[in-house]
């Protein structure tokens, strides 16, 4: 029982961790959690999601590792075709309650030759540094502006990924936790009450009861991003809303429906943002 205390209280300390670095560059997120603390809510984090490369060390196998250690299962496996990219998703088996973790990685081999070049040669910089270390890490990579441009081109994860490296990429409010929305719609309409710019790829809202998910999102917020030569404004991190039913059997429904998560991973995409 005290081991699952520690445990429980390192990953505690490890989320905020992570959420504090999310803040500091998605100022809308912060925004919205004060909004929704304003009416009386308690805030509930359904997962947090990561990016990362189909890399030895820094791959799927090396996160779910990570994770292991702080009690997490992997409960289920993705493939997004399009994207080129394998994904995962987490569950803690110590503490339910505990939000779930969702991790992609980029089948990065897939891309153009000057891609894999561009990104073999980033990696080859951070070869026997520990993921532990590397997610403690804001300049992971050091691309220049016209490089980060080249990627974008061709893959905005890849770009994204680049730019803001192994850091935590959404966290996710469960609104079904929520005591003041009878429904996702009507949390979406407060935000576009106050100016909250949403991700409207595949509609505002991603799945429907039949999926057992209903998801929606904010598009990323926008900050200046050092790189080898300049600054630029790039798209960061956005917040995620999911609104979970209850399979036959009478439990919540756990997963993740891959077409609503393709459109999700919009949120960061420079051109849906115009």
């Amino acid at each position: 029982m005290y081991l699952c205390q520690e445990v429980c209280v390192k990953l505690e300390e490890l989320l905020d961790f992570f959420w504090n670095d999310y803040i500091s560059i998605t100022p809308i997120a912060k925004s919205i959690h004060q909004l929704l603390e304003e009416r009386g809510e308690t805030i509930y984090n359904d997962h947090v999601a990561f990016r990362t490369l189909a890399v030895p060390g820094i791959g799927l196998e090396a996160f779910s590792s990570f994770f292991k250690e702080f009690g997490y299962e992997v409960k289920g496996q993705y493939d997004f075709e399009v994207k080129k990219l394998n994904a995962i998703h987490l569950e803690n088996i110590e503490n339910p309650k505990m939000p779930k973790i969702f991790i992609s990685e980029l089948r990065y081999r897939e891309l153009s030759d000057s891609s894999v070049s561009l990104i073999e040669r980033e990696i080859s910089k951070i070869k026997g540094v520990s993921l532990s270390d590397l997610i403690s890490k804001k300049d992971v990579f050091n691309i220049s502006s016209s490089e980060y441009e080249s990627l974008l081109k061709e893959s905005e994860y890849a770009a994204w990924l680049c730019a803001l490296g192994f850091r935590a990429n959404h966290f996710t409010v469960l609104v079904n936790e929520l005591k003041s929305f009878k429904n996702l719609e009507e949390l979406n309409a407060l935000l576009q009450r106050n100016h909250v710019p949403l991700n409207t790829s595949g509609g505002l809202i991603k799945g429907s009861p039949n999926v057992y998910l209903e998801q929606s999102s904010t598009m990323a917020s926008k900050v200046k991003v050092n790189f080898s030569d300049k600054e630029l404004l790039v798209p960061t991190c956005y917040y995620e809303f999911a609104l979970r039913y209850s399979m036959s059997n009478g439990e919540l429904y756990q997963g993740f429906v891959t077409d609503s998560a393709d459109k999700i991973f919009e949120s960061t995409n420079h051109e849906l943002d115009k």
